[in-house]
């Protein structure tokens, strides 16, 4: 298959060609955040440009915002507050003439994962992305759980001590209540600095939470993490596999997998994954 993937956040675009699993053609730029919803579109424009040709089957993008994806349809998407409703697979396939599929980045991290990543031998998969916020992409059975309006997996939404899971269990947590960022404090652990140590700690005892909600909800054979947080991994998984322990079922948890994503551009596979998805 050769096909494009779009990476759209909130500051930039990033657009890849892919063939035989690899991204053999990679573009980005910056967009201009605070501008016209056809000014954001033309960033987008200027790669896709360079790299639609005969050849490709389709384009797949992830965006991060709610998605009606029948439609194609972008709501709300994250730090670009011009894009409160845009037909971006109508639009992209009147301009290219070939198949778009959308959906949001944690949806796409998850097929990323399956197609390209650690949970290629897998059935029941989570990608969860901890990073400024927490959020997960399903797959059931090796198709994706979209939900009814592409909802499902917003864990970070769910109540939890005196806020919500998203607040204690990502990059949230660090600048909220000791007023430091994780990657600041990933470079303090490094140097085996207490505080840093304690405070992954902390984060990991809350993330803990989180996946066992995840465990008696999904019951998945294996749990991807991604996103910024999930790079220090290595101090807080203990206190997080203390925390599970004490889970309802332990023959569950004595078969479920729980690893880092290390696919490169994951994002973007993730978009070529959609397509892939829909042939499965």
């Amino acid at each position: 298959m050769k096909a494009i993937g779009v990476d759209l956040g909130g500051t930039n675009v990033r657009c890849g060609l892919v063939e035989d699993e690899k991204i053999i053609n990679l573009l980005a730029k910056s967009i201009n955040s605070s501008g016209t919803e056809i000014e954001v579109l033309n960033d987008i424009f200027l790669l896709l440009d360079d790299l639609v040709a005969d050849d490709i089957e389709g384009i797949g993008i992830g965006v991060p915002s709610v998605v009606d994806v029948e439609n194609g349809i972008v709501y709300d998407v994250y730090n670009i507050p011009s894009w409160k409703s845009v037909p971006i697979k109508n639009i992209l396939e009147k301009r290219y003439n070939k198949p778009v599929y959308v959906n949001n980045d944690a949806n796409c991290f998850a097929l990323g994962e399956k197609y390209f990543g650690k949970a290629k031998k897998y059935n029941n998969i989570v990608g969860l992305i901890i990073g400024t916020g927490l959020g997960a992409g399903i797959i059931i059975n090796g198709k994706l759980y979209n939900g009814t309006n592409c909802g499902a997996g917003e864990f970070g939404m769910i109540p939890f001590k005196d806020d919500i899971l998203e607040h204690y269990c990502s990059g949230y947590f660090f600048k909220k209540k000791y007023n430091i960022t994780g990657e600041e404090l990933y470079n303090l652990a490094v140097s085996k600095d207490e505080f840093a140590l304690n405070v992954f700690r902390e984060y990991g005892k809350n993330l803990g939470e989180a996946i066992k909600i995840i465990l008696y909800a999904i019951d998945p054979e294996i749990i991807v993490m991604g996103g910024s947080v999930s790079k220090s991994f290595k101090y807080f998984k203990d206190a997080l596999f203390e925390t599970i322990s004490d889970f309802g079922y332990p023959k569950s948890l004595e078969k479920l997998k729980i690893e880092v994503s290390d696919v490169a551009n994951v994002a973007i596979l993730g978009a070529v994954g959609l397509l892939m998805d829909k042939d499965f």
